[in-house]
This record gives structure tokens, C-alpha cells and sequence, in this order.
């Protein structure tokens, strides 16, 4: 129950259903209060907030700090263990397995086989419970589509219990003890992910992934045109601002707190 608790108040907190709100609540006041003046600052500064963040120079420049953390790896240190961390999805067997990994999770998976690739014999790990009205985990999802691309299943481990990233570490601990792994998740939530793991008593080798924020050339005509795939990215960087900061407020899993 807190964890779904968790999960709706966390959604609420996001830019786009926080900022659809107060304009809700603007409306409200516009037709059925005296407080036209108030009603109208709150519309106009959620509109204009809404606005700025589905702009690229805007949205990149908050999530990039975030993205920029840790660099892709390139390593030439061997691992045993590759730990994908799980993400969205869905599973349909009608369609193709990768349409199942939904936004960051394919991203995640496809860079966890090329350093798998660079490391014969590894294992790979996929972690993550199944959504409440699905019989397959992410774990699972993330394992067949890795499957699917040539990875043996021999050589997959699915850890499908862990709900969020903190289970997560506690059971890639039990699993494989103090053994230096690469732990690959979005660029952007590394950061955070680290620390859990950390916290866990792990030696993660931090490996990002699905890097969004972008500062190499684009058309002019996408850096001053809103859209949504903009806004998506800053959603990105509120979501793991708002998780560093719950993170740090819990004081047994984030550093400051300790």
C-alpha cells in the first residue's frame, strides 16, 4: 500500500499532472470564485512554466547535470555480473518482444548486450516485479527481449521481486555477494541508483544508458518549437530530483541523511 501510495503522490509531484492542476484549480476560481486576480496569475504561470519546460534548450539544460554523472562505459576491466535495472513495459506476445520494453527500459537492455558482448561468459541480471494487472515482471520482459537477441538463457538471471531500485540492491546483494558488476539504468537515475547500491554493500561499476539530453546540433527550428518530447525530458529530471530528495530524507538509503 505505500508503495502504490508512493507511486500516486510521486505522479501528482510531476511537471505535466502537477501543472494541469493548477490551471484546474485557476479555472475553478475564474468561474465559480471572486478571485479573478489570483485565478489569473496561477493560469499564466502555469501556462508559462509548461511552456518553458517543453522547450529543448530549457529541458536539456536541467537533465543534462543529472545524465552527466557517469560516462558511457568503455572499460576494459572484466565483469561476471551485468545488472539491468528494470523500467517500463508492458507484455503482448502478439507483438514484437522490444515493442514490449516501454521508453527506457529498451535502451537499458540493448546497452546491457553490448557490454555483455565485450564480456563473454558474463551474466547478466534483470531485476523488477511485475505491474499489478500483468503476469509477467519487467525482470522477465527485459530477459526475453535479451533473449531474443542472441543472449543464451543460460546465461540470464531474473530477479523478479524487487518493487523499486532500493529492493533492487538488497537482492542483487543476496545473489552475488561483494563482486564488482556493471549496473546499467538511464543515464539520469545512475546518480541515484548508485547510492543505493552502495548503501547495500555492493561494488557497482556504474554503465548509463538512454542518454536524452542533447547537446549536439539539432535543426533551429526543434530548439524553439515545443514539444513533447521535450517536456519528456524534463519530466525526467524532476522525477529523479524528487526521488534524490525522498532518497535523501529516508537517511538509510541516501548519503547526506546517513
Amino acid at each position: 500500500m505505500l508503495f502504490i501510495l508512493k507511486k500516486y503522490i510521486g505522479g501528482l509531484l510531476l511537471p505535466l499532472p502537477f501543472l494541469l492542476l493548477l490551471m484546474g484549480l485557476a479555472l475553478c476560481l475564474l468561474w465559480f470564485s471572486r478571485w479573478q486576480k489570483s485565478a489569473k496569475a496561477i493560469l499564466s504561470v502555469s501556462w508559462l512554466v509548461l511552456l518553458l519546460i517543453s522547450l529543448q534548450p530549457v529541458a536539456d539544460k536541467m537533465l543534462k547535470p543529472i545524465e552527466d554523472s557517469y560516462p558511457t562505459w568503455r572499460g576494459s576491466v572484466k565483469v561476471d555480473y551485468i545488472v539491468v535495472l528494470g523500467g517500463g513495459y508492458t507484455w503482448n506476445p502478439e507483438w514484437a518482444p522490444s515493442s514490449n520494453l516501454i521508453s527506457n527500459s529498451l535502451p537499458r537492455v540493448t546497452e546491457a548486450i553490448r557490454l555483455w558482448q565485450a564480456n563473454p561468459g558474463a551474466k547478466m541480471i534483470f531485476t523488477g516485479a511485475r505491474a499489478i494487472t500483468n503476469p509477467v515482471s519487467t525482470a522477465e520482459a527485459g530477459a526475453r527481449v535479451a533473449e531474443s537477441l542472441g543472449v543464451p538463457r543460460s546465461q540470464i538471471i531474473v530477479l523478479d521481486s524487487p518493487k523499486d531500485t532500493e529492493e533492487e540492491a538488497a537482492a542483487v546483494a543476496k545473489t552475488i555477494g561483494q563482486q564488482p558488476f556493471l549496473l546499467v539504468t538511464s543515464a539520469s537515475h545512475l546518480p541515484r541508483a548508485m547510492i543505493f547500491f552502495r548503501h547495500a554493500g555492493l561494488n557497482p561499476i556504474p554503465a548509463p544508458a538512454n542518454q536524452l539530453a542533447i547537446a549536439s546540433p539539432l535543426n533551429p527550428w526543434e530548439r524553439i518549437i515545443p514539444a513533447p518530447v521535450w517536456l519528456m525530458h524534463s519530466d525526467r529530471a524532476i522525477y529523479e530530483s524528487v526521488g534524490r530528495v525522498w532518497q535523501w530524507l529516508k537517511g538509510s538509503s541516501g548519503d547526506p541523511g546517513q
